[in-house]
């Protein structure tokens, strides 16, 4: 064999002649020994092999070449590149208009190509539609079916049972088997799967063993049983029970795959004030998809976290089909009252008494001589600002409550607390000034709170005391003393002399013994808060009065809005006592802030009680708030604020009592309640002192802070001056309204007035090149000046209203010029004046407003 030439170096030849005269295979798998060392000073040989990693690559003419180098690699380039260009040139020779039609019926066949792809898949989705149709057909059909044959198979058990029933008959030879109802032809339809052979079997006659069989099968399993049968005990037949179980199963089958409404659960479903759409659903048992879908039913675009209000939720309920179960927030004050007291319970009170009138009637300087103490002395102003209560011993041996109120008209709202927490109002009227504006106002109290009265005219130790005047001006008020034939008492005192102080206290027990006041001791403590302040020391300290129950040393308090444990209790006269029975004042310490002035004080079981009473009622004082704060839509406050419309004056005001805070709030308010365009803005109120955090806010916020009757602290001060901060001190209120007055004053917007300067005429009229017409003027009356605003009268009619651009005499700029002299004028943007015209100088004066006492 000798050694075949081969002149294509590009192609590779596995098989050949390597050496002359020999025919081998060329080695591709390199052979080698590995020694290997192991412990102990073992070692090893090992025969491996190494396999070379052949490389192919894909030519310019598409075949599949080896690369064994670079320089292998670039030869067998340049071998195949004579190739590529035979297999690319006659491309070359077409020209531009053949290579366009080329490509466009390439494009063409790519676009037939791709439409039949689309036919195809659209083609065999509908057959696959089909399909699934029939199939759903058959099942049905089968279904049908099935549930007839069920009939025909009871029906036909129920004729078994009755045969069976009857006694047998005499003849030996068994009747032929009675023939069967005819299955019904669906039962016998071809099914996919069955081969032609299956069915022709199925449509055999009777002779077939196997169509016999099936028959039997059929037969047994739905429980039929022939005359046949029933003799031949020897044949196995299904019992009752398992026909029974059978249905069973049946029926629970079919429950499964379609509930009926009959199945669905109705539950009592608690809605709230206020619930998100997830809990509602959860409480309902349904998918939160199923309620959002519901709310968009109902024409709210509503996501699974929204918070929908009760009435939504009522629909959304009742949609479902649930019942449903209405609460509020307010239902956790359900029981803190606790129940109504029994008659067997019930022990003598001493009566709570409130003492009103006019100021500067004599009122506190009544109770002081009841008391015989000095309270004037220490109020400001020798007014009272604060409700004082204090329990009085009678020389009787009885006791009376008293309850001092204000008599100035800004404590209107603490007389009217005071006249709720009575059982008697003691009217105090000066002899000498008779009724006064808030002697009526106290009397208003007094009816709407329908308690009893009795009048102390007071005073009767000077002079001028007219006791008669007194009584005849209560009339005009339906209050009818005894003297002229009513049933008022009327006690004629003096305070400072502690004149007749024994009558009115016995008029005062009598009316008590009368009103027959009893209360409940042996129970949780009921009451109100007369007062509140913020003491050092000493932490929150409330006036409560107890209306009921006892009042003891670590009780659980609850106060309006704030709770506390009670750390002491102190009563009028400065001792610490351990209890509290009802119609007694005193002082609670142990409350975490000060409580509003007239709200309820209950005692309750637990912390966790107090708790969730409070978290309610501040809960709704946060929204009443927010009320109350609303000025209307932003576009509207923006529109406000961009005109100059509206102008606050934002006010910190600080107190010592919650009391006169309420009065100061009161009247800032009814101070602008007149004036749309100024506002008091109250940013912060508060009992007790002055502090860094109040000083903040005031001078993030550009306020004036206002502290009645308490101071600010050194730091306080500190910032204050720092930061330019004004704090205001007062401790009479009239001096403090008076002041607010005066600053929300400069806020309104001045009165412009207009004052007539003069009136001329003009004489001749001059046309100036350049500058338009001149005016030859003759002042009649008054003066002109310059820059003032002129009108233009013809024949007593106004044609112009404008601005005197131009004064001058003599051709020299002046001033002014004076009646009886001549001048010439120029009018800014007019031209059209004639001879006889009038001018009417004038200007325009701003004058400040005041704001109406």
């Amino acid at each position: 064999m000798s050694e075949s030439k081969n002149t294509d170096t590009g192609k590779k030849q596995t098989l050949g002649l390597s050496r002359p005269g020999q025919l081998e295979l060329k080695k591709t798998v390199e052979g080698g020994q590995v020694r290997q060392s192991f412990s102990h000073g073992r070692s090893k040989t090992v025969q491996v092999e190494v396999k070379k990693k052949r490389t192919f690559k894909r030519g310019t003419s598409g075949r599949m070449t080896e690369v064994k180098d670079d320089a292998l690699a670039k030869a067998a380039e340049v071998q195949e590149a004579p190739e590529a260009a035979q297999e690319i040139a006659p491309a070359k020779g077409l020209t531009g208009e053949e290579r366009a039609a080329r490509a466009k019926a390439l494009e063409d066949a790519r676009k037939a190509e791709e439409e039949a792809i689309e036919l195809r898949a659209i083609e065999e989705k509908r057959q696959e539609e089909e399909r699934a149709r029939q199939a759903e057909e058959a099942a049905k059909e089968a279904e049908l079916a099935r549930q007839r044959a069920e009939e025909e198979a009871k029906k036909a058990a129920e004729k078994a049972e009755e045969e069976a029933k009857k006694p047998p008959p005499v003849k030996a030879a068994p009747k032929p088997e009675p023939k069967a109802a005819p299955a019904p032809k669906p039962v016998a339809r071809r099914k996919e799967g069955d081969s032609e052979g299956d069915a022709g079997r199925r449509r055999k006659g009777p002779g077939n063993r196997l169509s016999i069989d099936r028959r039997d099968q059929r037969r047994r399993a739905s429980g039929k049983m022939t005359v046949t049968q029933a003799l031949n005990d020897d044949e196995r037949q299904r019992s009752l029970a398992s026909v029974r179980r059978a249905r069973e199963r049946e029926k629970r089958a079919a429950a499964g795959k379609a509930p009926t409404e009959a199945q669905k659960i109705v539950r009592e479903v608690v809605i709230p004030e206020a619930i998100t759409v997830s809990e509602l659903a959860n409480r309902m048992a349904v998918r939160g998809a199923e309620v959002v879908k519901a709310l968009m039913k109902l024409g709210i675009m509503g996501t699974i976290n929204q918070v929908i209000d009760a009435d939504t939720a009522e629909l959304l309920v009742s949609e479902f089909g649930h019942k449903v179960k209405r609460v509020s927030e307010s239902d956790v004050e359900i029981g803190l009252a606790g129940a109504a007291d029994e008659a067997g319970d019930m022990l003598p009170r001493p009566p709570v008494v409130t003492v009103m009138g006019h100021v500067d009637h004599g009122k506190t300087s009544l109770l002081d001589a009841l008391r015989s103490t000095s309270v004037v002395s220490g109020e400001a102003g020798g007014i009272t600002q604060h409700i004082g209560a204090y329990q009085v011993d009678t020389e009787a041996g009885g006791k009376i409550t008293f309850l001092d109120t204000p008599g100035h008209a800004a404590f209107t709202q603490m007389r009217q607390r005071g006249a709720k927490a009575t059982d008697l109002v003691v009217l105090v009227v000066a002899s000498d000034d008779g009724v006064m504006p808030q002697t009526v106002e106290a009397i208003k109290h007094a009816q709407a709170a329908e308690v009893p009265m009795i009048v102390a005219i007071n005073k009767m130790d000077k002079p001028d005391a007219n006791p008669d005047r007194v009584r005849n001006e209560l009339l005009q008020h339906n209050v009818v003393v005894e003297e002229v034939g009513g049933d008022v008492l009327a006690v004629p005192i003096s305070a400072t002399e502690k004149q007749n102080l024994d009558k009115l206290e016995e008029a005062i027990l009598l009316q008590a013994e009368l009103l027959e006041l009893k209360a409940n001791p042996d129970r949780a403590a009921e009451g109100v808060v007369i007062e509140a302040k913020l003491e050092r020391g000493r932490g929150v300290v409330a006036t409560v009065l107890v209306q009921r129950g006892t009042l003891k040393i670590g009780d659980i308090l609850v106060a309006g809005s704030e709770w506390g444990r009670v750390r002491a209790l102190i009563n009028d006269h400065g001792e610490n006592v351990k209890a509290a029975g009802p119609a007694v004042p005193v002082e609670v310490l142990g409350l975490g802030e000060p409580p509003l002035a007239g709200d309820e004080v209950v005692v309750v079981e637990d912390e966790a009680r107090a708790r969730e009473v409070t978290e309610y009622r501040k809960k709704v004082l946060r929204d009443q708030s927010a009320v109350a704060a609303n000025r209307g839509t932003v576009e509207q406050m923006l529109t406000q604020i961009a005109a100059g419309e509206v102008r606050e004056l934002p006010l910190v005001v600080k107190a010592d009592v919650h009391g006169s805070l309420e009065a100061i709030v009161g009247n800032i308010e009814s101070l602008t309640k007149d004036e749309a365009e100024i506002a008091a803005r109250l940013l912060l109120t508060g009992v007790g002192g002055i502090s860094e955090s109040d000083v903040t806010l005031a001078a993030a916020s550009n306020a004036v802070i206002v502290g009645f009757n308490v101071r600010a602290d050194a730091p306080a001060r500190a910032m204050a001056k720092r930061d330019g901060v004004e704090i205001r001190y007062y401790s009479v209120i009239y001096e403090l309204l008076e002041d607010l007055r005066g600053m929300l004053s400069g806020l309104l917007a001045p009165i412009e007035r207009e004052k007539i300067l003069g009136y001329s005429r003009i004489k001749e009229v001059f046309n100036i090149t350049k500058v338009g017409k001149i005016a030859g003027c003759e002042v009649n009356e008054g003066l002109v000046r310059r820059g003032a605003r002129v009108r233009i009268l013809r024949d007593n009619v106004v044609i112009h209203d404008g601005v005197l651009s131009s004064l001058k005499r003599h051709k020299d700029e002046v001033r002014e010029v004076k009646e009886g002299l001549e001048c010439g004028m120029a009018f800014e943007n007019y031209q059209d004046i004639k001879v006889d015209d009038q001018i009417e100088a004038y200007e325009i004066e701003k004058v400040a407003r005041q704001l109406s006492a």
